[in-house]
């Protein structure tokens, strides 16, 4: 099974890469491998048969299957709108303070970009008015971490802060350089933007009518990597060691230990009644369209076990 994934480096997708290195796909007889394909090369590989399956947030799929037309979601990687918003350590605000971005200039890449800015919107801010969205060239390369690059550029001064996943976030922190001030999972004050997108596995459903036990299998893999995440957190170590550059394999124990929450596959109607409201806000959906169009719903027995 081919598998793409549109950032290895991340909490965000981490149970994704693990359930190969774990072991836990080849447990469910499944010749699994997952490979770094950046979004949207990711879903146009998927679309043209390329790819399997791709592991990538949830809103960025209607991008190629305008409507959800051909898509179905499998299971959840990582629940809720993953990204934080990194500030500079010496802005004397507090955190939560949505005014107190004005006039900052906030990097952030392609698709969280539109998520950050329907974020700041909804708290009453204007995008590129009130709040400078910036782009980072050389940011998205094929083998590059976005919130590390960011962070590097929040340290030489080029940006105020940025918007991406607790990777950056953490390198920024223990430099001492940046500090946290939006993370909207765990602040009830943002609950209405918190189920925007979420960090998914995404099939077509041509391959689910074709080999419906092979995608069984994946969702199943899956399922286990959480339960075994949750059970011992220093796994992750193990995956770091063997995937990761060494600056984050040093880093990601403590950040999946943090995220272990967030390590559900279920995908509710919550997250789906946020979505859709999300991808009609942004113009990346033309109406609501019901849960089973949208979720694999064969699948979802396989979650709770």
């Amino acid at each position: 099974m081919r598998i793409g994934c549109v950032d290895f480096v991340s909490n965000t997708f981490f149970p994704v890469v693990a359930a190969e290195e774990l072991g836990f796909f080849k447990a469910e007889n499944l010749d699994a491998h997952i490979e770094l394909v950046r979004a949207p090369g990711a879903l146009v590989a998927l679309r043209n048969n390329e790819l399997d399956a791709v592991a990538i947030s949830a809103h960025a799929v209607l991008r190629s299957f305008p409507q959800w037309d051909g898509a179905k979601l499998l299971v959840t990687v990582a629940q809720g709108l993953p990204w934080l918003l990194i500030i500079r350590s010496d802005l004397s605000v507090d955190r939560g303070d949505m005014n107190a971005l004005r006039g900052l200039r906030i990097a952030a890449a392609n698709d969280p970009a539109l998520v950050l800015g329907r974020v700041l919107a909804e708290s009453g801010l204007q995008p590129q008015k009130d709040v400078q969205i910036i782009e980072l060239p050389g940011g998205e390369g094929p083998n590059v971490n976005y919130g590390v690059f960011a962070a590097e550029a929040l340290e030489a001064g080029r940006i105020d802060g940025f918007w991406a996943n607790a990777m950056g976030g953490e390198v920024s922190i223990r430099r001492g350089i940046g500090k946290v001030h939006l993370d909207v999972r765990r602040n009830d004050k943002f609950a209405a933007v918190r189920h925007f997108t979420f960090a998914t596995l995404v099939t077509t459903e041509a391959l689910i009518e074709r080999d419906s036990e092979l995608v069984a299998a994946a969702v199943r893999a899956i399922v286990k990597t959480h339960h075994a995440l949750r059970a011992d957190s220093r796994k992750a170590a193990e995956v770091g060691k063997r995937r990761f550059p060494s600056y984050a394999a040093e880093l990601i124990a403590a950040i999946v230990d943090r995220d272990l929450p967030y390590y559900d596959p279920a995908i509710s109607n919550e997250a789906l009644e946020g979505l859709n409201r999300f991808a009609q806000a942004v113009n990346l959906l033309e109406r609501p369209v019901p849960y089973e169009r949208i979720v694999a719903t064969r699948y979802r027995d396989l979650w709770r076990q």
